[in-house]
């Protein structure tokens, strides 16, 4: 655990902030942290902890980035993720054999057993850079 995430927790504990602004923080901290990792982006979730959001990343070789926060209730409303995805993505992710639009069906234990450990990298020839993981 980072000493960031520690001064949150012990600033709760000590009621000198809310439990909505302690999540509020980690979660600017988990963002932080993942934007740190530019390259390859990968979950800064926590072993044994339950998923919150789905991050999908794409570096195109044209110059196009995507960084997509979705927080996993969205999901579960039954949004279908495609549309808030650029089509170039979702190619890119049909070409690999990816449906994300298969994960509004599940029920709540299910979506989470099936997202803890997504993880999604693809590279392609053309210098295509997607990634899929849960934090």
């Amino acid at each position: 655990m980072s000493e960031e995430r520690k001064q949150v927790l012990e600033m709760l504990s000590q009621g000198k902030i809310t439990a909505e602004e302690a999540d509020r923080l980690l979660d600017k901290l988990a963002a932080g942290e993942s934007d740190r990792t530019s390259d390859s982006p990968t979950s800064t979730r926590e072993p044994g902890t339950k998923p919150k959001y789905l991050r999908v990343h794409v570096d195109s070789s044209d110059g196009d980035k995507v960084n997509i926060r979705i927080p996993l209730a969205l999901i579960r409303t039954g949004i279908k993720l495609t549309t808030l995805l650029p089509e170039h993505a979702n190619e890119k992710l049909g070409e690999q054999g990816v449906d994300l639009s298969k994960l509004s069906e599940l029920d709540q234990a299910e979506l989470y057993e099936t997202l803890s450990e997504l993880k999604v990298d693809v590279d392609s020839d053309e210098g295509d850079k997607v990634r899929v993981f849960c934090e």
